[in-house]
Formats: C-alpha cells, sequence, structure tokens
C-alpha cells in the first residue's frame, strides 16, 4: 500500500514530557500557548527546505500504482550526529564546504527521504495526512457479495480530502507576527476560538525561531477556518493574585508562580486534554540515530476532538519533534466507518450490529460518506427502499 515502513508501535498516547506550558497570547479568535523546554535537544535540529515548485501542487510517488498529491509548500530536514554530540542546523554552519554541495528537491519520490547517513527529508503533515488518505485502501479483505466489482479489485480508489492553508486561516498572519517568542520556546499550540487546532513542537529554540513563520503554510481543516472566519476576539486569560498574605515581594513572587503553575495544569488537562488524553495508533517511519519518526491517527471517536500527526520521539519516548492536523466530524466519519468495517472484515451486516443500526442504515451512511460506489447499484437500491418503508 505505501513504501513507508508500517511497524505499528505499542504507543497510544502523546505526552509532552520536557515541555512547559507558558501563558498564552491572543490576537483575535487565535490563542497561541508556547511551550519551553529547559533542556533543548542538541543532537537532533531542523530546518525547513522551500519547494522549488512554489504554489503548485507536486506529486509524492508512493509506489508504482499510488501517488500522493497536495499543496506542499516545504519539507523539514531532520540532522543528527548519532553519537549524542551538538549538530548545528544547515544554514547556521560556517564550514559550509562540508555541507552537500547542492540540495536537490527529491519531493517527488518519497514522503520521507534520507540524503545522508544522518540527514533526513520530510514533507510535514503530508506524512501524516497520507496515513489517513491510505486508511484501509485496499478495501474489502473479503469479496463479500454486497462490495462492488470495483471495490474488490481497486479498493477505495483515489481520495481526496479538503484543508486550508494558514495564510487563508483569518487572523493567524497577524497572531504570528505579533507574537512573543519565549526564551527557551520549543513549541506552541495553536487555538482558534478555543478549539486545539494544532500542535508544533521542535528539538531546539533556534529551531523554533526559524521555523515559527512555518505554521502559515501550514494546513488546517474546515472546522479551524470556520472558527477564525465567525467567531469573535477570545478574552485573555488574566491571573488574580489576592491581595490578602501579600506582604513582601517574595510572596508575590511565589503567588505568580504558583499563578503560572495553575494555568499550565488547567490548559494540560482541559484545553489540550483532547488531544494529550486521547488514543493513538503509532506507525514507525524511520529510525533516526536514538530518535524515531512515527505518524499515528487517532481513535476516530465520534463527537470528540480528533487528531492525526507526527512526532520524533527520543529513546525514552519524549518528543522532539511533533505536528498535528485537526479532523473536521465528516473526516472523523469516514475514518470511523473504514475502522469499524475493517475490524468486522467489512462484512456489512456485523458492522451495522456492532455500530446499533440495521444494515440498510449502514448502507446509506457509506453512501453519505462518499463510498457509495463502492456498494452494488442493486444493493444500494434495496438500501434505499428499505429504509423508506
Amino acid at each position: 500500500m505505501t513504501a513507508l515502513d508500517q511497524t505499528a508501535l505499542d504507543r497510544t498516547a502523546l505526552d509532552l514530557t520536557g515541555l512547559t506550558t507558558r501563558p498564552a497570547q491572543t490576537w483575535g479568535a487565535v490563542r497561541l500557548v508556547p511551550l519551553v523546554r529547559e533542556q533543548p535537544i542538541t543532537d537532533l535540529r531542523l530546518h525547513q527546505r522551500v519547494n522549488p515548485m512554489g504554489g503548485e501542487y507536486p506529486s509524492v510517488k508512493l509506489t508504482p500504482k499510488l501517488s500522493y498529491t497536495s499543496y506542499i509548500p516545504h519539507g523539514f530536514v531532520a540532522d543528527w550526529t548519532g553519537d549524542g554530540g551538538a549538530a548545528a542546523a544547515y544554514g547556521t554552519q560556517l564550514d559550509v564546504a562540508d555541507a552537500p554541495r547542492a540540495l536537490p528537491l527529491r519531493a517527488q519520490q518519497r514522503m520521507a527521504q534520507r540524503e545522508g547517513r544522518t540527514r533526513l527529508r520530510f514533507l510535514p503533515l503530508h506524512l501524516a495526512l497520507e496515513g489517513y488518505l491510505a486508511l484501509h485502501f485496499n478495501g474489502p479483505v473479503i469479496a463479500w457479495q454486497e462490495w462492488s466489482d470495483r471495490a474488490v479489485r481497486h479498493g477505495l480508489g483515489a481520495r481526496a480530502e479538503q484543508a486550508y492553508r494558514g495564510a487563508e486561516v483569518r487572523g493567524l498572519a497577524d497572531a504570528l507576527r505579533v507574537f512573543e517568542v519565549h526564551p527557551g520556546q520549543c513549541g506552541v499550540l495553536l487555538y482558534l476560538a478555543d478549539a486545539l487546532a494544532a500542535a508544533f513542537v521542535v528539538p531546539h529554540p533556534a529551531d523554533y525561531r526559524a521555523l515559527h513563520p512555518s505554521l502559515l503554510h501550514d494546513l488546517y481543516g474546515e472546522l479551524v477556518h470556520h472558527y477564525a472566519t465567525l467567531m469573535q476576539p477570545l478574552p485573555e486569560f488574566r491571573a488574580a493574585i489576592p491581595e490578602r498574605g501579600i506582604s513582601t515581594l517574595a510572596d508575590l513572587r511565589r503567588a505568580a508562580e504558583q499563578q503560572e503553575r495553575d494555568w499550565a495544569r488547567f490548559h494540560d488537562t482541559t484545553m489540550a486534554g483532547g488531544l494529550l488524553s486521547g488514543d493513538h495508533r503509532f506507525q514507525e517511519v524511520r529510525r533516526l540515530g536514538r530518535f524515531t519518526l512515527s505518524r499515528f491517527l487517532p481513535g476516530f471517536r465520534l463527537k470528540q476532538e480528533n487528531h492525526l500527526g507526527e512526532t520524533i520521539t527520543d529513546e525514552h519516548g519524549r518528543p522532539a519533534y511533533l505536528k498535528t492536523f485537526r479532523l473536521s466530524e465528516n473526516q472523523t466519519r469516514r475514518g470511523h466507518l473504514l475502522d469499524r468495517l475493517a475490524a468486522h472484515d467489512w462484512h456489512l451486516g456485523r458492522t451495522a450490529e456492532a455500530l446499533g443500526v440495521t444494515e440498510p442504515a449502514l448502507g446509506l451512511r457509506l453512501e453519505a460518506a462518499g463510498f457509495g460506489l463502492l456498494l452494488r447499484r442493486d444493493v444500494l437500491d434495496g438500501y434505499r427502499r428499505r429504509a423508506a418503508a
């Protein structure tokens, strides 16, 4: 199905170990919550490579018969040392003679492509989205009589999802421009109308400063775009320190630090709870010395937050890199349907029973989700008649 390594990992939960939440900054409907590392990661560095194809829509060849086409503005390049020593991001090295003579873009070949013993180029977000679009790509594993010849022979076929470029999200460009980067900042959680839209984490503060504007080139779901367009400006969370018990500067400092801890706890457990508390399925993509590049899919929980993404973790599972994409309700429903069908060997009757609906209702639900062509025409017509009766 794909050239990527499909090794499944045991981890199911995301965590932000090593990162500390700092007070948020707001601009209109945009709230940015910085994440700070006390100990930056120095033996893994990320930098950006702009796609010379500009605003075109290049295609990545996954297999001889399968390709991925999307707006791909840039790639990320990860450099690591392998021995734990410090690495410098390309472009910051003084000794350019040892750097590659040329940096050919081979985005048309693979989502993640080695360019040397300690260098990997990958396409941020698209690595994760390709995993969603290729979800159960081969279609029915058993040729049940309800499925069409097309479904049995060609599986799901071409799939497409709509997303909005960051530059189209109202207020995001201004919010990123006026945002004050914290000392030691290595990440940010982006909220639109207080709905978590994306998480972004890098190994080193210098990487974050260089890649902060790249959030404008990322993809965002339709829910995020609508929230940014329709919602009113957000209120700020202001610290409230009671006068009682404050008599010295030390008392005031302790009270302020307690406010910061209270905010961080509230944010991590409530505002970011949908991302950090949900179960995810991880797939290992590449090993980078002591680090591992993986992508993950959500549990497709209906009427809840569902985020997919990609991450680079160290040998202890701590995140060095993280980028996420929030699925819309429709995207979640499509993923949920495919997951449930696969869990029941694509048998419509058993899947319908597990979902608590009738088989005709499931057939019509598949059609509404855009998978109607997978069912035989006479079977689908029969479902419509039975549903209308």
